[in-house]
């Protein structure tokens, strides 16, 4: 009851921030680009895409980090906890450095002709490029910070820092407009500076609140953990350059048989699947150190059913709002793009298909994390993921439109998520009828009343803005739906006692405020 408790507040602590930054952000966009110019914000971000290029790596090391503090806070092992964290920092201390060297190097060759960048603005960019290596090195050397605020559920602080680099960024888009010096090279210096002061809010808080956050120990190495957590890293990270391996080799590919036209309507898909996705990876962040906390603590059972738990709500959380965008995907893209690229509205469906598909067994993945044997796994997985590849060469070849191309890349993610299900069965021992009975079975019901609901909305109203109807009975319908065909009895036990309890907090909120 209370881990739940812990991750209803996380999911919605984390939904706040989205909302919060996400309109900030917009706003603060508009602004630099008004404030530098196309030219100049274009400049800034050819570089700062070649940088971001790098995020896919802090993403596996911070999984890495949080997966072992998480493991071990579960064995209530704080002594096991300060090595992990003491390793994980000098291991990024020595990943930032590396990079950064091997940023600059790179830097030799990307400014002389090999980047498109105007001749009077060259000299700019290479400071641009400098203070994005800075960003960078900050940013990994950060990672093991987050990933014990992760651990420690502590989803609140990291919306505060996130809040406060938002606002930061507003206040930067504003000074932008009264400073009197190259406004793109201020732009660069002050944007590296967010991430320093990122990285000093993170460290600051961590080592004064919590004991397993320390530099005592910092200079004893211990050979055989940096080797675990390097192999653990070095393996998610095979797995991400699959995924990523794949998205950019579809580009690739498209834009060789079929030109520039179908790569701008591929770009569209990516976007939209990558926006509505974080509805469920809100869900799977707050309830991944559960996760890991349930298999420290040897409690194996507890941890395959949050990993099932993970993947159906993460599945009903994306097909709230990705059904209804399928079937009104033409009106929405109309609305949002003043001119869409051909094939764009068939392969943001197909696109949102694939990425409903993965979801079945998003919560699978995190506990294959759990369990720390991923090496068997990303190879195979992530080998498949790539076989998305030579069947959209082979489509394309044979003559066939180009959305077949993401018929096959559904297929594709269809074979990973069984492999998936094989291969937690041999590694923890996960019994796939009862995931079938968890999770598939109860998706089934609600899922079709979903989309019957959207079929009839298309079908027979026809009206200016009918998207907004359609989501909304859809909703209604697929919230109902999941109340009554799609959770097991302890969910809805849970729902129950969690709806009372939360309304007491607020109510106990409410009377605190008065009497102060």
């Amino acid at each position: 009851m209370k881990s739940g408790n812990k991750v209803v507040v996380n999911m919605g602590i984390l939904y706040a921030r989205m909302l919060v930054t996400m309109g900030i952000s917009l706003y603060a966009t508009r602004l630099v680009l008004t404030a530098l110019g196309a030219a100049d914000y274009g400049v800034f971000n050819l570089i700062a895409g070649l940088i971001a290029m790098l995020s896919f790596l802090n993403t596996a090391m911070a999984t890495s980090t949080q997966r072992y503090l998480s493991f071990y806070q579960g064995k209530s092992d704080l002594a096991m906890q300060k090595r992990v964290f003491s390793n994980s920092l000098v291991l990024h201390l020595g990943i930032g450095i590396l990079i950064v060297a091997g940023l600059e190097i790179a830097g030799l060759f990307l400014f002389n002709g090999f980047l498109n960048i105007p001749a009077d603005r060259i000299h700019v960019a290479q400071m641009i490029y400098h203070f994005m290596s800075v960003t960078v090195f900050f940013t990994i050397v950060a990672v093991p910070f987050t990933g014990s605020l992760v651990a420690h559920e502590n989803m609140l602080w990291v919306a505060i820092v996130n809040v406060v680099e938002t606002l930061l960024k507003l206040g930067i888009a504003y000074l932008l407009y009264v400073v009197t010096q190259d406004k793109l090279a201020v732009y660069g210096l002050l944007t590296a500076g967010i991430s320093i002061i990122s990285l000093l809010m993170y460290a600051v808080y961590c080592f004064y609140k919590y004991e397993d956050c320390t530099l005592k120990g910092i200079f004893s190495i211990d050979k055989k953990l940096m080797k675990e957590l390097t192999s653990f890293a070095g393996w998610n990270l095979f797995g991400s350059l699959c995924a990523l391996g794949r998205a950019e080799g579809l580009a690739i590919l498209l834009n060789i048989f079929l030109g520039t036209v179908v790569n701008a309507a591929f770009g569209i898909a990516n976007q939209v699947a990558a926006q509505l996705n974080f509805f469920s990876f809100t869900l799977l962040r707050a309830i991944n150190p559960q996760i890991m906390k349930s298999e420290g603590a040897n409690n194996r059972e507890k941890m395959l059913r949050l990993s099932m738990i993970g993947s159906k709500f993460g599945f009903f959380l994306l097909a709230f709002v990705a059904v209804p965008c399928i079937f009104e995907m033409d009106a929405i893209l109309h609305l949002w793009l003043s001119k869409v690229p051909e094939y764009t509205v068939v392969f943001c469906s197909l696109m949102l298909c694939a990425t409903l598909i993965n979801q079945l067994t998003i919560g699978l993945q995190s506990a294959v994390q759990a369990t720390g044997r991923v090496k068997a796994y990303q190879m195979v997985v992530g080998s498949v993921l790539l076989l998305a590849l030579p069947l959209a060469y082979l489509l394309l070849k044979l003559g066939y439109p180009p959305y077949y191309v993401f018929i096959g890349y559904c297929a594709v993610e269809l074979i990973a998520c069984t492999l998936r299900l094989f291969f937690l069965r041999s590694i923890a021992g996960l019994s796939i009828s009862l995931y079938c009975a968890n999770v598939i079975f109860k998706i089934i019901i609600p899922l079709s009343l979903l989309v019957l609901t959207c079929y009839l909305s298309v079908s027979y109203l026809h009206f200016e803005f009918r998207f907004f109807f359609t989501g909304i009975a859809g909703v209604l319908v697929f919230g109902t739906g999941i109340y009554l065909f799609g959770l097991c009895e302890d969910e809805k036990l849970f729902i129950k006692k969690m709806i009372p309890a939360l309304l007491e907090k607020l109510q106990a909120k409410k009377r605190q405020l008065k009497h102060t």
